[in-house]
């Protein structure tokens, strides 16, 4: 059910026996944007030794990754790797290496380049997208709270609340919930609600992930 990706770009680093990694994870919807942001990165680090990068996306669900002169094996598929393992898509991750003299071997790169993604994975914010409905409910004040009451036990996401003649409550449904939450206000307010849902998109639920099903 829906999918995970990251909220905005990150920048990490480390350094490992004189050689400085330096991560950077960033969101793209397409195969354009995550070349343009491997390119960046290129640009900005003309003297580093290497820029080794993996991407994936959900467009076509593409996958790419390059060691970028590294030992076939030791960079661009760990990296790729941190980010399957972490369940993220729509990201691309460029991890560049400043040399510093020092052999890593194919062990020491693996685990250096392993090791700089997760860094920059772990200062993300993590995202769970998950395709969802607009609704809004509109009551009585003697409904709202019944309806107050039963919000917080489902993986909804209230957005806003209007206190006028009525009550007017902004939600965002879950795509495959959407119909029996519709009729389980229906039923909960005997009929005497409205229920107004609207065009699908995707939203961030990772506030109530844990109540997802």
């Amino acid at each position: 059910m829906g999918y995970r990706t990251i909220a905005e770009p990150v920048k990490t680093s480390f350094v490992e026996k004189k050689s400085e990694f330096i991560a950077t994870l960033v969101p793209v919807q397409t195969a354009e944007e995550a070349i343009a942001c491997i390119e960046t990165v290129r640009r900005e680090n003309r003297k580093a030794r290497h820029n080794v990068y993996a991407y994936i996306l959900r467009e076509n669900h593409m996958t790419r990754y390059s060691d970028d002169g590294e030992p076939q094996g030791t960079a661009g598929v760990p990296v790729l790797n941190v980010l399957q393992k972490n369940e993220l898509t729509d990201v691309c991750c460029v991890v560049t290496r400043y040399f510093g003299g020092i052999l890593l071997g194919g062990g020491g790169l693996v685990r250096a380049y392993s090791h700089s993604a997760a860094l920059a994975v772990e200062a993300a914010a993590i995202q769970t997208m998950v395709a969802c409905h607009p609704v809004t409910l509109q009551m009585a004040y003697s409904l709202y709270g019944k309806v107050s009451y039963r919000l917080p036990q489902l993986p909804i996401l209230q957005q806003d609340a209007v206190f006028g003649d009525t009550v007017t409550l902004s939600l965002l449904v879950p795509e495959e919930l959407t119909a029996s939450f519709q009729a389980d206000m229906i039923e909960l307010t005997n009929g005497e609600i409205s229920v107004q849902v609207d065009a699908l998109q995707y939203a961030d639920f990772a506030a109530v992930a844990d109540r997802l099903p």
